[in-house]
């Protein structure tokens, strides 16, 4: 999940928050950092696309979509693995034709019962071309998903809605995909196949202004650039009950404020611990530091719709540049033992049954800084001599990880002025620069899976014209093996089969591995068994408040 747009939209509406909001550099509301009794208070940026589950697929936005929303699956926070949450029972006798069955009882909080036409006509919904929906490439597996969504930017849509999905009962539904897939129903527990109610349908500017979901929470209010306020969702028929009162997203555009804020209690939790902080946290926070592995990997990619990054030359002038950046000095500099560097394109929670292959791009993401000159030189040097590296730094801690990427680029090429740093304000106006294909040199490219698959690391990525192929790379041979990889019949075949398209990533190198990365947090004395999930966000419904 990282965020992407080809149809930009701005948020229509933002809720009236009922308190003032106060606070040096974000969006609190209660001053002196006094909480209200059983509210977590923790830190956040604004999501780059209003709060529709089709419409989202970056880490802010999502984090959200978890809290007030439940799909079919979920997916466990310690293992990762994929649990029936809505659903009762999904079954199949040919990896093909799914029937579905949801749970009894389920109510929105609207109080109006969840139903299965609640999940086809969202599913509908988010697959049409018209609604403009970032993540609608999830639906692609449906039969009829090409009649909803023309792949050809222009065509009209032949049908309204899929043909591969079909109402049986309140509470069944069944599911053709255009192909078997056996994997397909651990892909459920992603945000893009959740629920949603008739008031989406029926007053859809109403309820963008004020999601309804049908999660362990609900939101109370939200203004944009300040904060959101989340309350338990008391009639919230799921195992995993809040065990507080609500949450209260706090936006911060400096992660340093945000555990400054921390360590003078005026915040509850940071997860996302800013690298200048790094070396002090455990000393800072003792046990209240967590730093645990995550489905995360941070890359480079290269606008391959460039004719600069194209072709013979360009392959050699981006295997140079990766082979003059040195990884490893990086991670433990900067990062302490937070980052591993990285030798392929998924990450080491998947494990090697899972598909992840250590070592497997070999020299090419290892530091070699007189290959990497020779390689640049052959391919004609840097396009007009130099070199840029972009990404948003209001979080995350970019800037200083690219200072050094360039530096060390630099150093390889023995040229101070040949890598240089281009940072964007917000992770928003990146995205929507990066979506819009206005990127000339390196762009950040981090992915924080949005479900423990293989194919979750690969497809979405570098598949062609997948949701977030922002580099524009297209290869019928990784297009091939991942489309044989989902017909696989059994989940080793389709493993060895992503591990072919992998082979393929490493030989045309769209985008250059940088480190596998852990999720990391700090939360204050006032709360209790707080948690990261594998995919590095906090299990908001644990947490305790004293």
């Amino acid at each position: 999940m990282l965020g992407t747009t080809r149809r930009n939209r701005g948020l229509a509406g933002a809720l009236v928050l009922a308190a003032a909001v106060a606070g040096p550099a974000c969006g609190g509301g209660y001053g002196s950092g006094e909480g209200p009794d059983g509210v977590v208070r923790a830190s956040w940026g604004d999501p780059q696309h209003p709060l529709e589950p089709a419409n989202t697929n970056e880490v802010q936005g999502g984090k959200v979509l978890d809290m007030i929303f439940r799909g079919l699956k979920r997916y466990n926070p310690e293992t990762g693995r994929a649990e029936d949450a809505m659903a009762e029972s999904i079954t199949t006798t040919d990896q093909r034709n799914f029937t579905v069955t949801i749970k009894d009882g389920w109510t929105f909080s609207d109080g109006t019962p969840v139903t299965a036409r609640s999940y086809v006509d969202a599913w509908n919904y988010g697959a049409h071309v018209d609604n403009a929906q970032v993540a609608s490439y999830f639906f692609q597996f449906i039969d009829g998903y090409d009649e909803v969504h023309p792949s050809e930017e222009g065509d009209k849509p032949t049908a309204d809605t899929l043909g591969g999905l079909r109402l049986v009962d309140d509470r069944t539904f069944t599911v053709r995909l255009s192909e078997p897939f056996s994997l397909w129903p651990d892909t459920l527990g992603y945000a893009a196949y959740a629920p949603l109610p008739r008031s989406f349908f029926e007053d859809h500017d109403a309820w963008l202004a004020k999601p309804v979901g049908n999660g362990p929470y609900r939101i109370d209010s939200y203004r944009k650039n300040q904060s959101m306020r989340l309350v338990r969702h008391e009639d919230y028929a799921g195992a995993d009950r809040a065990r507080n009162k609500g949450v209260e997203l706090r936006v911060y555009t400096d992660s340093n404020t945000a555990y400054t804020d921390l360590q003078a209690g005026n915040l509850d939790l940071v997860d996302d611990v800013p690298a200048a902080q790094l070396a002090n946290a455990q000393r800072d926070l003792g046990d209240r530091y967590l730093n645990q592995p995550a489905g995360i990997i941070q890359a480079v990619a290269f606008p391959l719709y460039h004719d600069d990054w194209r072709g013979e030359d360009g392959a050699k002038l981006r295997r140079g540049l990766s082979m003059a950046i040195d990884r490893e000095a990086i991670t433990n500099r900067i990062y302490h033992d937070t980052r591993t560097p990285a030798s392929d394109y998924t990450s080491p929670v998947l494990g090697a049954e899972g598909g992840w292959q250590k070592g497997l791009c070999g020299e090419v993401c290892e530091y070699h800084p007189d290959r990497a000159s020779e390689l640049i030189e052959e391919a004609g040097g840097l396009p007009g001599g130099r070199v840029t590296l972009t990404s948003n730094v209001d979080t995350g801690s970019h800037r200083q990880w690219m200072d050094a990427v360039c530096n060390s680029i630099n150093n390889a090429l023995d040229d101070t002025d040949a890598c240089t740093v281009e940072p964007v304000p917000t992770f928003a106006d990146f995205r929507n620069r990066v979506g819009d294909r206005k990127m000339t040199g390196m762009f950040r490219s981090g992915w924080q899976m949005d479900y423990p698959l293989i194919q979750n690391f690969l497809q979405p990525i570098y598949y062609t014209d997948a949701s977030s192929n922002d580099s524009g790379y297209r290869s019928d041979e990784f297009d091939e093996a991942v489309d044989r990889a989902n017909a696989s019949a059994d989940e080793a075949g389709a493993v060895r089969a992503f591990q072919d398209a992998q082979g393929v990533l490493v030989r045309d190198l769209p985008a250059i591995p940088l480190w596998y990365q852990n999720g990391t947090a700090g939360h204050s004395e006032r709360v209790s068994d707080v948690r990261l999930n594998p995919f590095s966000v906090p299990v908001f419904t644990d947490i305790r408040v004293s």
